[in-house]
């Protein structure tokens, strides 16, 4: 069986729309930027602050190949595996991609008590988050499932998942 890969931007529900997904199909869940954590032996948060972003998404895509080798699991990527091509190559040919959406007030409300987010340690997290939704939109647009994660509990956007695939949990 094929993977299900989700992206989106963060704060869109991946891990958890993930872990309840893998529960409801019976697949292992793997989350990308755990992989990242345990392979580089510190936290993303660390590494954006001690090495910057090129190096955290060469770690990134160095894991993204490894894990796109995986059969018959869930995997929650960061929100910017979308930037290199190649990562998506990877993930698109073991997997069925599904990209996760949410206005940037929901994310923000879903993000603000966070310490853990490196790209939204700013004066205004609000206009990155828009400024980020911006540039990177093209990339998650191209996601095989769009589904919009707004107003809806885990469980809810898993089950939608199961709809438009035609999977059976």
């Amino acid at each position: 069986m094929k993977n299900i890969v989700l992206v989106g931007f963060m704060g869109t529900g991946k891990t958890e729309v993930g872990r309840e997904l893998s529960r409801l199909l019976g697949m292992r869940f793997i989350d990308l930027d755990s992989e990242i954590e345990k392979s580089e032996g510190m936290s993303i948060k660390e590494i954006f602050k001690r090495f910057g972003e090129k190096y955290f998404r060469d770690a990134e895509s160095r894991e993204v190949e490894r894990i796109s080798k995986v059969d018959n699991v869930v995997i929650s990527t960061g929100g910017g595996v979308v930037l290199r091509e190649e990562n998506m190559e990877h993930l698109r040919g073991n997997g069925i991609i599904v990209g996760l959406f949410a206005s940037p007030e929901v994310i923000i409300s879903r993000v603000k008590n966070s310490n853990e987010r490196p790209l939204l340690n700013v004066p205004e997290p609000i206009e990155r988050i828009k400024g980020l939704l911006d540039l990177r939109m093209p990339f998650y647009k191209k996601a095989d499932i769009r589904i919009e994660t707004n107003g809806l509990t885990p469980v809810e956007v898993a089950e939608k998942i199961l709809k438009e695939t035609g999977w059976k949990g």
